[in-house]
């Protein structure tokens, strides 16, 4: 906690006057953010840092697994934030991003790991169909405990995005393409940002073109 607070002393003393009209114009204006950001809780993933932006220009959505419960399902305010930023905020870039050495889905995974977690395990139902397709998909490939849980990360992207797209104002967005979805995969050791290729069926490094994906992403088998 006394890093915390000396954290707040520096930003008072030093960031601050360093920023002061941008904070001042913040305060002054209606937010107008450039994409609404779906990630992991984990500490170790800083949206801002990722993307190079600045405060005002990312508006967050977070929880354990980058979780989307389906339209008309119970969550912890997923559907009340998206709905917000896109029928309030106007935003036409949603990405929904998972990261490597992800708990969430380790758990997942295990299954077990859940037992002492009854919040967890309700919520992590919304990832059912993520666990299932694994379990049918990856059973026969032979794949290392890394290489598996980075397939789950992946194909829980794809899943969440699926989800996103059963929210009717995100639904009707697509429909008429005023929104635009994408799926990323950050490795938080290398600093590589992985996104969803939807020509290619599979992840690819983002090397500075956003590919939207379609409505309904399936990931094919190669």
């Amino acid at each position: 906690m006394q890093k915390i607070l000396a954290g707040v002393r520096r930003f008072r003393a030093e960031e601050y006057p360093r920023q002061r009209e941008l904070f001042e114009q913040l305060a002054r204006k209606q937010q107008k953010p450039k994409a609404l950001f779906i990630t992991c809780s984990d500490s170790r993933v800083h949206p801002n840092l990722v993307t190079m932006t600045e405060p005002g220009e990312l508006f967050l959505l977070r929880n354990a697994g980058n979780i989307i419960p389906p339209n008309g399902q119970i969550g912890g305010g997923e559907a009340a934030t998206i709905e917000y930023s896109v029928e309030v905020l106007g935003i036409q870039h949603i990405i929904v991003c998972g990261h490597s050495q992800c708990g969430a889905m380790q758990a997942l995974l295990a299954n077990r790991a859940l037992d002492e977690l009854p919040a967890a395990r309700a919520f992590f139902g919304h990832a059912e169909a993520t666990r299932r397709i694994v379990q049918q998909k990856y059973r026969d490939k032979g794949l290392s405990p890394q290489d598996l849980l980075m397939a789950a990360t992946e194909e829980n992207v794809l899943v969440q995005l699926n989800n996103l797209s059963t929210h009717p104002c995100v639904a009707a967005r697509l429909a008429s393409g005023e929104v635009s979805v994408y799926g990323w995969y950050y490795d938080i050791a290398s600093g590589s940002v992985l996104q969803y290729d939807q020509a290619r069926g599979r992840f690819l490094e983002l090397d500075g073109e956003a590919q939207a994906a379609a409505p309904l992403p399936i990931r094919t088998t190669a």
